[in-house]
């Protein structure tokens, strides 16, 4: 069926892209102006790393195996999970 002939249904379209700016901004100001992603990205490798430390050869291997699949993110800059 043809909507554009049908005049029991209206075609209905709207542009998020200022909405989504909005949100962006209003997330940005709610960290307000002492936040450091710098800061929060150095905090966020310890925690990684202290994570991963201390693990066994057999949670090394396992660990190992989650980072090639993807599973996990390895360790070099900009890493993130593949999936």
């Amino acid at each position: 069926m043809n909507q554009d002939s049908d005049p029991h249904h209206v075609t209905f379209t709207i542009d998020l892209t200022v909405e989504e700016a909005r949100r962006r901004a209003e997330v940005v100001a709610a960290l307000g102006p002492d936040w450091d992603p710098v800061a929060v990205l150095r905090e966020e490798q310890a925690a990684h790393d202290l994570l991963y430390s201390g693990l066994d050869e057999a949670q090394l291997r396992i660990h190992s195996m989650l980072v090639a699949a993807g599973v996990l993110p390895g360790r070099e800059p900009g890493r993130a999970a593949s999936h």
